[in-house]
């Protein structure tokens, strides 16, 4: 359970649920990497930016491991998917009191 009550994590990537292009397990599987992100916030408290990047960069890499179970179902972690992937990263850091750089924050990302 996060402790953060500005996170509500079944609000998390609303734009790819709303869209079948995206199959539901597959948007469920990145909104868990999110929580879990959440969670490590919570749990390993960043001091700073560098830090917070750290945990943000490690589960944008997990999310860059789901693309091909993306391809194998005809789907694409593509404009729509990248974006509210993007715009979740950018509000999670936000909602934890940083003023984070986006592109830094989702650096290592393939999508």
């Amino acid at each position: 359970m996060l402790k953060n009550e500005k996170i509500n994590i079944n609000q998390f990537l609303r734009d790819m649920y709303g869209d079948q292009y995206y199959p539901k397990f597959l948007v469920d599987k990145c909104r868990d990497i999110l929580a879990q992100m959440c969670e490590k916030i919570e749990e390993k408290q960043p001091k700073n930016l560098e830090e917070l990047y750290e945990i943000t960069q490690k589960s944008t890499e997990e999310i860059n491991d789901l693309q091909d179970e993306f391809y194998k179902n005809n789907s694409d972690i593509e404009t729509i998917a990248r974006e509210s992937l993007a715009e979740e990263f950018f509000k999670i850091s936000e909602a934890y009191g940083f003023e984070a750089d986006l592109e830094t924050l989702i650096a290592t990302r393939d999508w």
